[in-house]
């Protein structure tokens, strides 16, 4: 058998059909406007970081900076005019590097770790020259922070025997191919001729235009640095713990640790905008959908105020008042939820087909998931409960013979 709240509160409802389709819509249209610019937005920012790390490493490790020194020291009876420029910084080896790995690899949010060779250099062939980045890995970990096997568009990635793989803007501007070969050389003034196993395109212009990637032995000797890296690159399970797990290595090792975060931080700020314009959309929807729900039950309890009267003066408690329409506006709010959701998904999904690149891929990536659904439903529901309280009180409130008269 029904409750007795529950069963006069969906009585009300099914006497009253316009009041109920009017708070259902209202509720609806503002969930699904949740849904859809949640979906948008989050989908924008994870093509965002998704097209930002793929090719980098999300924390970076390299030795400290050398520090000017002073040429003369001021002393206690003279004084000395200096000028301080900053030093040069040359490529250098971190110290004990394999010890670092082994104690990164076991640091809790670290997921994996990669030692590398970075110089700049030069590429040529024939009479054509190019600015290069030469990047010496060890394939099996640095498959694991850029994923190049994946966005190789000619050619395999192998880098034994002399072989290097490199940028699909490289290959362009020196006219090179799978097989071609091509002479490397280092700022350290030392040289090779390496043959080019294939090409990449990682979407990143600095990236495909001038990375030269080749083996971490290969890339040790063109920069006179044996058995040394000159960093080590991480990625972490949380990407925006990424300055955390930096600040932890810098305190622990004395090195300079940078995270993705810090180096792309106009990146960050827009992301920051972008979740704020967001938080501000969804507060201006929830006090729309808010007042509306309690105006109209408001205008239920007026109209049902001698109904209420007569059922307070066959003894029905007051808090069973309250909890009718506390039920009416927790149903509204949820099945509005179901609704709005629904509608939030198809504009969102007709949103993403009906804007496309030239190649057929969607230009706004839309992401919903399980969780947003979830927590637009319990916001939903949320709301209609905080709606419902002023009006409830009203009519828990109501003098029986005062409300039975009409006066």
């Amino acid at each position: 058998m029904m409750p007795f709240p529950w069963f006069v509160a969906l009585r009300y409802m099914r006497e009253s059909p316009g009041q109920t389709l009017l708070i259902l819509g209202a509720v609806s249209v503002g969930v699904s406007v949740i849904v859809f610019l949640s979906a948008l937005i989050n989908g924008l920012q994870t093509s965002l970081i998704e097209s930002t790390l793929g090719s980098q490493s999300h924390v970076t490790i390299e030795p400290p900076r050398e520090a000017p020194r002073p040429l003369a020291v001021p002393g206690p009876d003279r004084v000395v005019a200096r000028i301080v420029e900053p030093a040069s910084q040359r490529l250098r080896s971190i110290d004990q590097w394999p010890v670092l790995v082994a104690r990164l690899e076991r640091t809790d949010g670290i997921d994996s770790v990669s030692p590398t060779v970075t110089g700049s250099g030069t590429g040529s062939r024939l009479d054509a020259h190019a600015p290069v980045v030469i990047r010496g890995i060890v394939p099996e970990r640095f498959v694991r922070i850029v994923d190049l096997p994946a966005h190789m568009v000619a050619g395999s990635f192998l880098l034994d025997g002399g072989r290097v793989v490199i940028g699909s803007g490289l290959a362009r501007e020196l006219g090179l191919g799978v097989g071609d070969r091509m002479r490397l050389r280092s700022t350290e003034d030392i040289d090779d001729v390496v043959t080019i196993a294939g090409i990449f395109e990682l979407g990143t212009e600095g990236v495909d235009d001038r990375w030269v990637v080749t083996s971490l032995r290969h890339a040790q000797s063109l920069f006179a640095l044996p058995g040394g890296v000159t960093s080590i690159e991480t990625t972490v399970r949380d990407v925006f713990a990424a300055e955390d797990v930096a600040a932890v290595i810098r305190d622990r090792t004395g090195l300079r640790a940078e995270s993705w975060m810090t180096r792309n931080a106009q990146l960050l700020s827009g992301l920051s905008a972008q979740a704020s314009s967001r938080t501000m959309i969804q507060f201006f929807v929830v006090v729309s959908v808010t007042l509306g729900i309690a105006s109209v039950l408001i205008v239920s309890v007026v109209q049902k105020s001698r109904e209420i009267g007569i059922l307070r003066a066959v003894g029905t408690p007051s808090g069973r008042i309250l909890l009718i329409f506390l039920i009416q506006g927790g149903v509204l709010g949820a099945a509005g939820s179901v609704v709005g959701s629904a509608l939030g998904v198809f504009f969102a999904k007709a949103f993403e087909s009906m804007t496309v690149e030239p190649d057929g891929s969607p230009r706004f990536l839309v992401q919903v998931d399980l969780a947003l659904l979830l927590g637009t439903a319990a916001l939903a529901t949320g709301i209609g409960l905080v709606a419902a309280v002023l009006p409830a009180r009203r009519a828990a409130r109501l003098d029986p013979a005062a409300a039975i008269r009409g006066t």
